[in-house]
């Protein structure tokens, strides 16, 4: 199937123009974290161009109209967007299409993701999938943009060739985006106020100008520090500052001839913060766009090349600022760097932004036959299936196991009820036991710790009712505690390379693999389906005595599913999902960037004692 009409990409200044007399449809696109470049919504493509036809150097803020895009300004002079709140930048560029083509025309092709939301294509994929729906094609095999995906029109379903997963996909009618014919009035000068041509005072718009003046002085002091010789290389463009961990360098610049001044690097790792009010991409969406470099930030769809460009070594005597990760590793807010670079321009020095290494997530590619089980750890695998209630685990006989009795209970306060022992328990009147008098006071076995009796009952009818007991105050376990961890698989093994660290020893490594499924009895939200992101997840340890004793009681609170849980991301915020349940693990192989990696003195200690919070340790299991 031939390849319909894609964006047409003009040489021109910054910004991209179409030739004398030819219509095209526009289309702002912005660089997600993918390397992908996202379509804005019409309506904001139509807010741009109206600026832009009053300022070609001025900036655009995109919450004038669409109020999830409030912190977001458009930089039109360096073709970035700014988010305020964080001090990130990411390239955006102006693209153009032909008049008949979806964007013309208004029409969206969405898929559905994970979480049942609708998520955009990619204009120049929504192009493609357009004309052959045009065509009447019954299928489109999506392999020539480089996706191993099948578009099936009768059933409006996309399907992975490899996976063979299928998701609904859908079209719809919205604002066509807006139409431009030949080139673009010259831009006046800014500011650009009302008719009086003074600028506005409200608080935005001097946001807007200081960020507006904060660019100008970046290009200005860029066009002074240009080198005079036309064979010099240029240098490597800098990161956006809400970017991984690297170095606030100040060097002297290339030049700056319509170019983007942050372009991401190649092998820069990706963002973690794509702009709100812009569907995330989803792990099963297309992907796989080339990398961008500082040359090809306006070029179409079907003239994208992966650029790698190498990275120039900072000068000596130049001073360094470690820049911080968005997850929060480093000593500098991301914020603070973009101002930081901003002052240094004002002063008419260049700044460059420089990432630090990418994170080494997984170790090289080993062979099925170097694979060797770990030694002293029977079995390579151990599954879980779902929660088999015991019976006679009744909150009265459960509690009464671990509770002697106590005659003459002192004066002081229940700490679960919070009233004092020699009176009836605060659950009086709530919680009724047949057998369990609200006065009674009992104390737990080991600890020593008294509660009403009634209190306790309470306490653990609240709880998992797995026939285990946990004292409230010194957290001491009684019986074996079992989690709410959905099923799944554990499965471990040897591998011949070493972490940091560990340079003489092999090492472990885990896989957790857990499904998407529904939540059972035991779960937040009975019933409602579940997700699991990002599985499998790899962990490492070290092959050594300690490393596989951590092993062995990994696999005791697997089978007792305390390894994960279903709740609330901390990282997306979603909810219904699965995630670690406060057993730490290393899911960073050959680096520690991230904080999960190695080297890491303490960790092994860490989370053995994790895992003894949980009730887990040898000393328990020979109890």
């Amino acid at each position: 199937m031939s390849r319909p009409g894609q964006g047409v990409m003009v040489p021109g200044s910054g910004l991209g123009f179409p030739p004398q007399n030819v219509a095209r449809v526009v289309v702002w696109e912005w660089l997600n974290e993918h390397s992908r470049w996202r379509p804005y919504t019409a309506t904001v493509c139509h807010h741009i161009e109206n600026v832009l036809k009053e300022d070609a150097r001025g900036s655009v803020v995109l919450g004038q109209v669409d109020a999830q895009l409030v912190p977001y300004i458009i930089d039109l002079q360096s073709m970035h967007q700014f988010r305020q709140d964080t001090g990130t930048m990411r390239p955006v560029r102006r693209n153009f299409y032909d008049p008949s083509s979806a964007p013309g025309k208004g029409i969206v092709w969405e898929w559905e993701n994970d979480g049942g939301a609708w998520t955009a294509y990619d204009m120049d994929i929504c192009i493609t999938i357009q004309n052959a729906y045009e065509k009447q094609h019954p299928w489109l095999d999506l392999s020539s943009l480089g996706f191993c995906y099948l578009i099936y029109f009768n059933s409006m379903s996309q399907m992975n060739r490899q996976t063979r997963r299928r998701r609904r996909l859908r079209r719809r009618l919205d604002l066509a985006y807006p139409l431009t014919v030949g080139s673009i009035p010259k831009s006046q000068s800014w500011p650009v106020g009302a008719s009086s041509g003074q600028p506005c005072s409200c608080q935005q718009c001097l946001l807007v100008n200081s960020t507006r003046a904060a660019s100008n002085a970046i290009l200005a002091s860029q066009r002074r520090k240009a080198p005079s010789a036309p064979s010099a290389p240029p240098a490597p463009p800098p990161p956006p500052p809400g970017g991984p961990p690297g170095t606030l360098a100040v060097r002297p610049s290339a030049t700056f001839a319509g170019a983007a001044l942050w372009a991401a690097p190649a092998t820069g790792p990706a963002e973690p913060t794509p702009p709100p009010g812009v569907p995330p991409r989803s792990p099963s969406a297309p992907s796989g766009a080339p990398t961008p470099g500082q040359n090809n930030l306006n070029r179409p769809g079907p003239q994208r090349t992966t650029s790698v460009s190498a990275r120039a070594s900072i000068p000596p005597g130049v001073p360094a600022l470690p820049v911080k990760n968005l997850n929060g590793t480093g000593p500098v807010h991301p914020a603070l760097a973009g101002m930081t670079g901003i002052l240094l321009c004002a002063a008419g020095l260049p700044v460059c932004l420089t990432r630090a290494p990418k994170p080494i997530l997984h170790p090289p590619p080993v062979s099925k036959s170097d694979v060797k089980p770990v030694p002293g750890v029977p079995g390579v695998c151990r599954k879980t299936k779902k929660k088999h209630l015991k019976k006679s685990k009744n909150p009265e006989d459960v509690v009464r196991r671990y509770m002697q009795k106590v005659k003459n209970p002192p004066d002081e306060d229940c700490t679960i009820c919070m009233e004092r022992l020699v009176t009836a328990s605060g659950y009086e009147g709530v919680l009724r036991h047949k057998g369990v008098r609200p006065e009674l006071v009992g104390r737990l076995g080991r600890c020593g710790h008294m509660y009403h009796l009634l209190c306790l009952v309470a306490m653990y009818s609240n709880g998992n009712k797995d026939g285990s007991l946990q004292c409230p105050t010194c957290k001491a376990i009684y019986g074996e505690k079992t989690g709410t961890q959905p099923p799944g698989k554990m499965e471990f093994h040897l591998i011949p390379h070493s972490l940091p660290g560990f340079a003489d020893t092999q090492t472990i490594r885990i896989v957790y693999d857990i499904p998407t499924g529904i939540q059972g009895p035991e779960h937040p939200n009975p019933g409602k389906k579940f997700t699991a992101r990002g599985f499998p997840r790899h962990c490492y340890l070290p092959n050594n005595e300690k490393g596989r004793k951590v092993l062995r009681l990994l696999i005791t609170a697997w089978e007792r599913r305390l390894i994960f849980t279903i709740g609330t991301s901390n990282t997306t915020g979603e909810s219904d999902t699965v995630v670690w349940n406060e057993i730490h693990h290393k899911t960073e192989f050959g680096s520690n960037l991230t904080g999960h990696g190695y080297p890491d003195a303490s960790y092994l200690d860490n989370v053995l004692a994790e895992l003894t919070a949980q009730g887990v340790s040898e000393a328990a299991a020979k109890a």
